[in-house]
């Protein structure tokens, strides 16, 4: 176990106001991994007294000298990914391949990307007599989940280096380790002093003084979409913008003439990955009623391939969830499924066999699943599986569409053509077609509950300029 201390700002670790500590839980073996500050609104005022000093500095940078910045940035975090990926799998319990593939990769593509729009993006731009100009929205307070810690720090803050603005980060309090490693990675790729600010601390007290701070233009927040709509009305009261991104129920539709096979596999990889503790995942898979069997017994089939396992093992394709708290949130999600009707297929409440030390689930699959069920309406952020019967295509679109969320979405067909223009109809943000592959330039965000805002690519980067028009 290791004691970190201090907090970064201005360029610098700097102790922390308080003597409280935050306990980072490994959740395979539930052994105590570290310790962190717990901050404070005192931690907070100086982070955000920091990055407004550089943000004039920083602002008035060129854009084409904040690229070289977020190249230098790509290669350090392109250098450390062996240790970006071993700090998520001790504080996620995420199965250490995936974590090389995807919690160490994304983010150094996400980086990659966004060097190259800082050089490209066009700031400046002539509309008829004026001159319009993007221009940093200014300081950003960045509150960041746990699910994808590294991920969604580089989201945020990539596209907010991009834009001019400075950045004051508070990560969820059950991963902060890899955001103390991102503030050491910024400090590698030299950066100028106060344009990344680090507070460790819990939401309630340091997540609340970040967002109500009167020295912070924007709040960036991804998390539950309780907590963000707390957020919203904070940043309302002040007329400041806040970015939301927020939960999901996403669908994946299989149409009648889809590879169901194919299909059925890919919706329940997509749904186990990271422990199910995905927003976007396909939590709800809709299967015509005279294939609804078939795809029932492949999802069983599927999951029984998920054994969760020591996170460390090679073999290992479903670690434990992130924490206590979320095990048994989860459990009882289960439980209640049982309790409503649906036909349990697959794992079911209780510790997997052999794994009574570690946070795991077993991973279910729920069939007779109907729209109303809890199970098919709130967000689970485990490894659950839904599985709905449809009648016909607009029955589909209904029940599809029919919860306050619209992240993402999935949808499966021999016809390209035909999926696409089912997927037009979908409420969501984002839909992959006959498993579209993942794209870091393309807008990520959702419709309705969702949340406010994208990230990634141009979209992404939009968030934090404002724009200002000059006439002549």
């Amino acid at each position: 176990m290791k004691a970190h201390d201090g907090m970064y700002i201005d360029g610098d670790w700097r102790p922390a106001a308080g003597q409280d500590t935050i306990a980072v839980v490994n959740p395979a073996d539930e052994s105590v991994i570290g310790t962190v500050p717990a901050g404070t609104a005192e931690d907070v005022d100086a982070a955000v007294r920091a990055a407004r000093a550089a943000l004039p500095g920083w602002a008035a940078t060129p854009p084409a000298e904040r690229a070289a910045h977020l190249k230098a940035l790509h290669a350090a975090l392109d250098a450390r990914r062996d240790e970006i990926a071993e700090t998520v799998t001790a504080e996620l319990g995420s199965p250490l391949k995936f974590s090389q593939a995807v919690h160490a990769a994304v983010p150094v593509a996400v980086a990659a990307s966004y060097a190259e729009l800082a050089a490209t993006h066009p700031f400046e731009e002539k509309v008829g007599n004026s001159t319009v100009l993007s221009e940093p929205v200014g300081v950003v307070g960045a509150i960041t989940p746990w699910n994808y810690p590294l991920h969604q720090i580089v989201a945020k803050a990539a596209p907010a280096f991009a834009a001019g603005c400075t950045v004051v980060l508070k990560p969820a309090e059950d991963t902060p380790l890899v955001a103390r490693l991102f503030a050491e990675i910024v400090h590698e790729a030299g950066l100028p002093a106060g344009v990344f600010n680090l507070v460790t601390g819990l939401g309630p007290v340091a997540g609340q003084a970040l967002a109500e701070h009167p020295g912070v233009d924007m709040v960036s927040f991804t998390g539950s979409t309780g907590v963000g709509k707390q957020i919203a009305a904070t940043a309302a009261a002040a007329v400041k913008p806040a970015a939301l991104e927020l939960g999901g129920k996403s669908a994946n539709v299989i149409l009648p003439d889809a590879d169901l096979a194919r299909a059925v596999n890919v919706g329940v990889a997509n749904v186990f990955a990271n422990s199910g503790q995905t927003c976007s995942a396909w939590t709800r898979m809709l299967v015509d009623a005279a294939r609804y069997e078939e795809a029932v017994a492949l999802a069983a089939a599927a999951a029984a391939k998920y054994v969760p396992g020591d996170p460390l093992d090679p073999a290992s394709r479903l670690g434990p969830v992130v924490s206590a708290k979320q095990r048994d949130r989860v459990t009882g999600y289960i439980e209640r499924g049982v309790e409503e009707g649906a036909r349990l297929v697959a794992g079911g409440p209780g510790a997997p066999e052999g794994r009574e030390t570690g946070y795991y689930i077993r991973p279910t699959v729920f069939a007779d699943v109907t729209p109303e069920m809890t199970i098919a309406q709130e967000e689970i952020f485990g490894p659950v599986l839904s599985i709905l019967k449809y009648g016909d295509e607009e029955e589909a679109v209904t029940i599809a569409n029919g919860t306050v969320y619209g992240l993402a979405g999935a949808v499966w067909s021999a016809d390209a053509e035909r999926a696409a223009a089912f997927a037009r109809r979908l409420e969501t943000g984002q839909v992959d077609i006959n498993g579209g592959r993942f794209n870091p330039l393309a807008p990520f965000g959702g419709y309705k509950q969702s949340g406010v805002g994208r990230e990634l690519g141009s979209h992404g980067l939009a968030e934090y300029l404002q724009t200002k028009s000059l006439q002549f």
